[in-house]
């Protein structure tokens, strides 16, 4: 994801959850998975979608049992 995306889908995400403590972290290598923090810990994922002209991001959160 290009950093202007990055950009516009946290802001987006903080608006609908209504948190700023939401933010996304870019790949650290060129292809790598886009995180999704909070308070700087990883939560889940963010990817990117292209398909036919649209563009949809998908947002997978992960909850570890032991974090129950």
């Amino acid at each position: 994801m290009k950093p202007n995306e990055i950009q516009a889908v946290q802001a987006h995400l903080r608006k609908l959850l209504g948190s700023q403590r939401l933010h996304i972290r870019a790949a650290a290598n060129r292809g790598g998975p886009v995180e999704l923090l909070v308070d700087g810990e990883t939560i889940g994922t963010v990817d990117r979608d292209e398909e036919e002209g649209e563009v949809a991001y998908h947002v997978t959160i992960t909850v570890l049992s032991e974090d129950l």
